[in-house]
């Protein structure tokens, strides 16, 4: 017996000297736009020190919730270093639809500037490689990460899940790779609005693009809460997000760390 506590002692001290085993870390971040106050989410892996390829994440119109900060791990977990942004202020969400439009439409004419703000925050951020950023969104996110693009700011590459398709001015300069993946049966983009967005970027002759169509896929095709908002057209297709989110990281890993 004296010699087996000995020996749990000693297994313990053992255990008590090792490092801590490497996790993914997270935290709210607080920073500024044009006065107001916002508050994002930042995730990242502290197994290592060096530098990383940062991503932006611009969350639905319902606000940073938990999805948005769930698909922040998950690129943590891939490599990245994963900014969630807060695109309202004061870290407002809710999961009224009236609500939710309400902020979205009061917030669209200042896409630009929300997404940079957020961007910069991403940029200045520890284990970051400023050189090679990234963005995705969904939904209301998807369609601001467009504009990201199109507002010619230094990300390598975006991706629109389920958004909006607005399309450039003549007069943007567009920087970034763009993976558009939608729902073929989403009832909240057109097929016309599709084949206007393809259209305009057909144009750019050097512009590296490309749209993938799910079939069967509605609007947030890829959240699997999409179904309790109860909202027609809305519904989550597990075999279109699988496909989406193995799409979305064969392009990050292409366009920022296959570039590094």
């Amino acid at each position: 017996m004296k010699h087996l506590t000995t020996f749990s002692l000693a297994c313990a001290a053992l255990v008590m000297s090792l490092p801590a085993a490497a996790a993914i870390q997270t935290k709210a971040v607080s920073y500024d736009v044009d006065g107001m106050p916002h508050t994002g989410y930042m995730a990242w892996d502290d197994a290592s020190d060096s530098k990383r390829p940062g991503v932006l994440i611009v969350p639905e119109w319902w606000g940073l919730n938990d999805y948005a900060k769930t698909r922040a791990r998950q690129l943590a977990e891939a490599g990245y270093v994963a900014f969630a942004a807060d695109m309202y202020g004061n870290g407002k969400t809710t999961d009224q639809a009236s609500q939710a439009g309400e902020w979205s439409a009061a917030a669209k004419p200042q896409l630009r500037n929300l997404t940079n703000a957020a961007l910069d925050v991403l940029e200045d951020a520890d284990h970051v490689d400023a050189d090679h950023l990234g963005a995705i969104g969904f939904c209301f996110g998807g369609t601001s990460v467009l504009q990201l693009a199109y507002s010619g700011a230094p990300v390598d590459g975006v991706v629109s899940m389920h958004g909006h398709m607005p399309t450039p001015a003549a007069e943007d300069d567009i920087n970034a790779a763009i993976l558009i993946l939608s729902g073929k049966a989403d009832p909240m983009v057109p097929m016309d609005d599709i084949h206007n967005l393809e259209n305009s970027l057909e144009q750019r002759k050097d512009l590296n693009w490309k749209v993938t169509l799910f079939p069967n896929a509605e609007h947030a095709f890829t959240n699997p809460d999409a179904d309790s908002y109860g909202i027609d057209g809305v519904s989550y297709n597990e075999k279109a997000a699988k496909a989406a989110w193995s799409q979305t990281k064969a392009f990050l890993a292409e366009h920022l760390q296959d570039a590094s």
